[in-house]
């Protein structure tokens, strides 16, 4: 049972998915490129690989496909795809929306190759984010006809309007006119808590690991402080076991608990995952969801960080680089980031140094402290 993360496979990894075709599972995800950008830029930064295994003229390049992606009414899109150029009109415009993940995800990678933001049109991208916040404080996906707020219902928009603000807005503008309304959001998040401590989609809703991540981060990024760092006995977010040989299928409903009981090894008891909520397997991704919460609050030390370190390098670790979600799953891009998120933010010492509110590197942190404020704000 290996418990080492594999770097040097991990690297190889990340550079096919950004250097060659992906494979034929992510077609669907053709209009997401932008996320899948991210987490493979991400976790190259994470490795410390970006710079020394890619040139500079590939990350310029990286940069002006991001650049192409800007939207011309503010914000980003997912992919080019949908840029319609000269054929745009008023009547297909909607065909072609900004997107508030894609405009996330747009900026930070930007950060992350390095670029300093100075073409991003930061007024147009404020003003189109407003119009994005819902009666109830939220935010909606995008813009479509008459101006109408469109897609999925998911707080973590709220978060990405929150990192969205903080990285285009200066300290002095905060009472400017395209603010958004950050009170609102606000009262929505403190009527989303629940009893188990944590944070729901919505009021009277089941709290869930990757809600009280993201609304932690915007607790963070907005200054506002937390209502409590000090975990109940029942918490919603839990260290579970996971047997590794366990599978899902149809339990007898005749039978007892002693029937179905499995004894755990004391092998088994030393590896553990996080579960997004209760009754669920552990999965790769909450090791970055709950850990990066706990981090926020300062209290990693309240995990054990060895045995859901084993989890993640013994079981859900790939030997062709990358994680899966579950054990024996196959490595895939969004997980391959957020295992390796999992473990900066216990300190694995072959990680640089990590911010779990914006899902980034300390260093491209830094850059965009720098950067803070200085974004163009008008275009002619």
């Amino acid at each position: 049972m290996s418990s080492i993360l594999k770097k040097s496979a991990h690297i190889r990894y990340h550079l096919r998915c950004l250097k060659t075709f992906l494979p034929a599972a992510y077609t669907s995800n053709d209009s997401q490129r932008m996320t899948l950008a991210f987490f493979t830029l991400c976790a190259l930064d994470l490795l410390g690989a970006l710079d020394t295994h890619t040139t500079e003229a590939e990350r310029s390049a990286h940069a002006e496909w991001i650049y192409q992606c800007q939207h011309p009414d503010g914000g980003f899109r997912g992919f080019t795809g949908t840029d319609l150029g000269d054929r745009r009109t008023e009547r297909n415009r909607h065909w072609d929306p900004a997107n508030i993940a894609a405009t996330y995800f747009a900026l930070v990678s930007l950060a992350i190759l390095g670029d300093d933001l100075a073409r991003v049109e930061g007024s147009k991208c404020l003003t189109w984010l407003k119009r994005l916040q819902l009666q109830d404080g939220t935010f909606g996906e995008a813009l479509s006809f008459g101006e109408e707020v469109q897609g999925g219902r998911d707080v973590r928009f709220c978060f990405c309007a929150a990192a969205i603000r903080w990285i285009l807005r200066r300290e002095a503008e905060a009472e400017a006119e395209d603010n958004i309304d950050v009170d609102r959001m606000m009262r929505f998040f403190e009527a989303s808590q629940t009893y188990e401590g944590g944070f729901a989609n919505g009021p009277f809703h089941e709290a869930q690991g990757w809600l009280v991540s993201r609304q932690t981060s915007v607790l963070q990024e907005e200054d506002c402080p937390v209502v409590s760092a000090t975990p109940e006995p029942q918490s919603a977010i839990a260290v579970k076991g996971t047997h590794p040989s366990s599978t899902e299928g149809e339990v007898d409903q005749g039978a007892t608990p002693e029937d179905i009981a499995i004894e755990p090894s004391e092998d088994e008891l030393r590896i553990a995952g996080f579960t997004g909520r209760c009754n669920k397997a552990a999965d790769t991704c909450y090791a970055f969801w709950a850990g990066g919460s706990l981090m926020m609050l300062s209290s990693i030390h309240l995990i054990d960080q060895d045995a859901l370190s084993r989890y993640l390098l013994s079981k859900t670790q790939h030997q062709i680089g990358g994680f899966g979600k579950l054990p024996g799953d196959p490595p895939d891009i969004m997980h391959s980031c957020l295992g390796l998120a999992g473990l900066a933010c216990m300190g694995h010492p072959d990680l640089k140094r990590f911010d779990p509110s914006l899902c980034i590197s300390m260093e491209t942190r830094d850059r965009l402290e720098g950067l803070k404020g200085r974004v163009a704000r008008d275009r002619p």
